[in-house]
């Protein structure tokens, strides 16, 4: 398997467990929830879902909406399969949910973990950000280290590129650090004695973030509403 492939897989399951979808449904939260994948297509997404239906971590289903089916008769064509996680399925993806190897860190694959740190533990999403923090500040060495070595020999238009390569770099480490303190200083308030009575209220998989961000800073793009349905939905029904 592909990091790539197993990247969706990772994000398939996900989404799957908050919800049945179908596949337009699918593209569309990956497309917006996750933009990691606006580039990917039906071609990539259909493949996957049936390795995952193949190794019982998915079932299909008929939809349910009479009007769906109504629709889809009309038109001449089947309805829409509806993907739903199986028991399999659920404990496939908490196991990967634990995963905090270096695979972990790297730019595509933690951004597709960060989008399901709600449904992920404390200490699991600490170990991922630590190490993502680590990993960049090693790529920042190693880009100060070759900017100081070339300065002299760069025109001013690729150096001020070199320089806002480092810039986004050092504005992630600086996103991690408060990302850090903030699952430290919720992990110690959970751990003191006068809060032991609020510990229910203030799950292990949820309150990670600053207290000061909102939606905009999540990483993720609003949903879209007005998406036209695709005509090639479940073309491999």
């Amino acid at each position: 398997m592909s990091r790539r492939s197993g990247i969706l897989e990772f994000a398939v399951l996900g989404l799957l467990r908050e919800a049945p979808m179908h596949g337009y449904e699918l593209r569309k939260r990956l497309n917006t929830s996750l933009g990691i994948f606006r580039a990917f297509s039906y071609g990539t997404l259909y493949p996957c879902l049936k390795t995952l239906v193949a190794n019982g971590w998915l079932i299909e289903e008929p939809g349910n909406a009479p009007e769906d089916a109504l629709a889809a008769s009309l038109a001449g064509r089947r309805a829409k399969i509806v993907y739903r996680l199986t028991a399999e399925g659920k404990e496939h993806f908490e196991e990967l949910l634990s995963h905090t190897g270096p695979d972990t860190w790297e730019d595509e694959h933690f951004a597709a973990r960060f989008a399901f740190f709600g449904q992920t533990e404390r200490e699991v999403r600490m170990r991922v950000l630590e190490g993502r923090r680590s990993r960049l500040e090693e790529r920042l060495e190693k880009m100060r280290a070759s900017l100081a070595r070339t300065r002299e020999r760069l025109d001013d238009y690729t150096l001020e590129l070199q320089r806002h390569g480092m810039e986004s770099v050092e504005r992630e480490v600086r996103w991690l650090n408060e990302l850090i303190e903030s699952e430290r200083a919720g992990r110690d308030q959970r751990s003191s004695p006068e809060s032991t009575a609020q510990q229910d209220n203030t799950s292990g998989a949820t309150g990670g973030l600053p207290r000061h961000r909102g939606s905009e800073s999540s990483g993720g793009t609003p949903p879209d509403d007005s998406t036209p349905p695709d005509p090639s939905d479940d073309p491999a029904k």
